[in-house]
C-alpha cells in the first residue's frame, strides 16, 4: 500500500502495514497506548523503540506533548492497526534534532501499532465517570461557562437502544428543569462551537440508583450520549462587571433561587444562591453584605429542607460572621444543632434568639425541647452509671471474697477486724493490694450522693 499525504504538504505521510478493526479513531484528549520504533530515513538506524523496552507508549492525543507528526498520524489509527509513519523535520525534531541520536534535520520513519485508547475523563473526580470521545471537532477556543445559555442536539443511548433525542436550550447549571442530566451538563463546559462529541456517563453523572423508567432506563446504568453543541452565550465573567453590574447578576441569580425554592427544588435553588454569592463575593458594601446575609440564610433552610444540618449550621456560621445578631441565623442554626442531637448548643442559641427578641415564641418552644432532651439525656446516662457501678461493686466484691477465702485464718480475723473498726481511715489489705478498688469506692460514694 502506497503513503498517504496527511499534512497536504508531505510533511507526514503514513502507509498502512496492517488494517485495524472497526470505524472508530482517537480523538483529541484521549490516552492513546501504542508500540513504536524509530529509525532514521537516511540509514535505517534505529534510534529507539518501546518494544525494546516491553512497555508500551503513552500520550494524551492532540495536547502537543509529542512531535506533531505524531499528534497528526495516531489520530488516523484504528484499534490494532500496523503502520509506517514518515515525518519531516519540520513535524519531528526540525533544525535543531535531538543530540546524540538524531541529528539535526532528520526525517524520521516510525514503525506504530495501535495498542488501544481511554477517552477523555471530565469527571471532577478524574475517576473516569464522564469520559469523552470527540467525533467532530469544534470552531474556536471559547467554551461556555456555568450559567451560560446553550442550544444542543443530544441523543441518548442504553445497552444500543436510543431512549431519546431531541433539541434544546437552557442555562447551564439548571438542566435539571430540562431533564439534562448532571454528566451532559459538566462536559458541555469543555464543548466548542459545532463539536459533535459521545459521552459515557457513569450512574451517580446519569440517572443514579433510582434510574428513569419511563425512559427505559434501568436502576445504576451506564449511559451514552451524543451531543452537539449548536450555539452558546457566555454568561458574562464577574471580573469584567462593575459594581452595579455585579448587584443585578447577584438579584437575578437569587431571585432565581427563591423560585426553585418554592417549587421544591432545592438543590437547583442551591445552585442559584452559590452563583449569586459569586457575584457578591468581590465586594465590601453595606449592600453587598446585606445580600450575602439574605443568600446565606436562604441556603441553611435549603440544606434543612434537604436533612443536610452539618452545612446548613456552616451556612448559619457564614451569616452571624457578617451579623452576629441575626435572629434567623441563629435560630435555624439551633434547629440543625437540635437535628445534630448537640441540645446545649441549640439551647444557647434560642436563649440568644430570646435575649434578642424576648417575646420570641417560637424561640421559647425550641427552648422548652432542648431542656427536655437535657434532662431525658442526663437521666439516661445516669442510669447507665448505675448499672455500670453496680456491677462493678458485685465484681469487686466477689473478688474481695475470694482473696479472704485464700488467707490463713488470724489473715481473716485481722482482715474483718480492719473492716470493723478501721475502714473509714485505713484501706484494707485487699484493697492496698489492688488500689484501683478504692477509687472506685470513692466514686460509689461520690454517685449515692448525687
Amino acid at each position: 500500500m502506497s503513503f498517504v499525504d496527511l499534512s497536504g504538504d508531505g510533511g507526514v505521510q503514513k502507509q498502512i502495514l496492517q488494517e485495524g478493526t472497526g470505524d472508530e479513531t482517537p480523538s483529541n484528549g484521549c490516552t492513546v497506548s501504542l508500540h513504536y520504533t524509530g529509525t532514521l530515513d537516511s540509514d535505517g538506524k534505529q534510534f529507539d523503540s518501546s518494544r525494546d523496552r516491553n512497555e508500551p507508549f503513552e500520550f494524551k492525543l492532540g495536547q502537543g506533548s509529542v512531535i506533531k507528526a505524531f499528534d497528526m498520524g495516531v489520530a488516523t489509527m484504528k484499534l490494532g492497526e500496523k503502520c509506517i509513519l514518515k515525518c519531516a523535520p519540520d513535524y519531528a525534531y526540525g533544525a535543531s534534532g535531538s543530540p546524540p541520536n538524531i541529528p539535526p534535520n532528520s526525517t524520521l520513519n516510525f514503525e506504530l501499532e495501535m495498542l488501544g485508547w481511554k477517552g477523555e475523563d471530565l469527571s471532577p473526580k478524574s475517576d473516569q465517570a464522564i469520559v469523552r470521545y470527540i467525533q467532530k471537532v469544534g470552531e474556536g477556543k471559547k467554551t461556555p461557562n456555568d450559567g451560560a445559555f446553550v442550544k444542543i442536539h443530544l441523543v441518548g443511548q442504553h445497552d444500543g437502544k436510543v431512549f431519546e433525542e431531541r433539541d434544546l436550550e437552557f442555562t447551564l447549571g439548571e438542566g435539571e428543569e430540562s431533564g439534562v442530566v448532571s454528566g451532559v451538563e459538566i462536559a458541555l463546559e469543555k464543548f466548542k462551537k459545532m463539536e459533535t462529541s459521545k459521552l459515557i456517563l457513569k450512574p451517580q453523572f446519569a440517572f443514579g440508583a433510582e434510574g428513569k423508567s419511563e425512559l427505559g432506563v434501568p436502576a445504576n446504568a451506564v449511559v451514552e450520549y451524543i451531543v452537539t453543541l449548536k450555539e452558546f452565550e457566555r454568561e458574562p465573567d464577574s471580573w469584567k462587571l462593575d459594581d452595579v453590574e455585579r448587584m443585578e447578576q447577584a438579584k437575578l441569580f437569587k431571585e432565581k433561587g427563591t423560585g426553585y425554592f418554592k417549587e421544591n427544588k432545592f438543590k437547583l435553588a442551591l445552585k442559584m444562591y452559590e452563583k449569586s454569592l459569586s457575584f457578591l463575593s468581590s465586594s465590601d458594601s453595606q449592600e453587598s453584605k446585606q445580600s450575602q446575609l439574605a443568600v446565606y440564610l436562604n441556603k441553611a433552610l435549603c440544606y434543612q429542607k434537604l436533612n443536610d444540618h452539618d452545612e446548613a449550621k456552616d451556612a448559619c456560621n457564614e451569616a452571624l460572621n457578617i451579623d452576629k445578631k441575626s435572629v434567623k441565623a441563629l435560630y435555624r442554626r439551633g434547629q440543625s444543632r437540635l437535628s445534630l442531637g448537640d441540645f446545649e448548643k441549640a439551647l444557647e442559641d434560642f436563649n440568644a434568639v430570646r435575649e434578642i427578641e424576648p417575646e420570641n415564641k417560637a424561640a421559647l418552644n425550641q427552648a422548652t425541647i432542648c431542656k427536655q432532651k437535657i434532662k431525658d439525656y442526663n437521666e439516661q446516662q445516669k442510669k447507665v452509671f448505675a448499672n455500670m457501678f453496680t456491677k462493678f461493686a458485685k465484681s469487686d466484691k466477689q473478688r474481695e471474697e475470694e482473696w479472704q477465702s485464700k488467707q490463713p485464718d488470724v489473715m481473716k480475723q485481722n482482715f474483718g477486724e480492719w473492716r470493723d473498726d478501721e475502714r473509714e481511715h485505713e484501706p484494707t489489705r485487699f484493697e492496698q493490694e489492688n488500689p484501683d478498688v478504692i477509687m472506685l469506692n470513692e466514686s460509689l460514694k461520690d454517685f449515692r450522693n448525687m
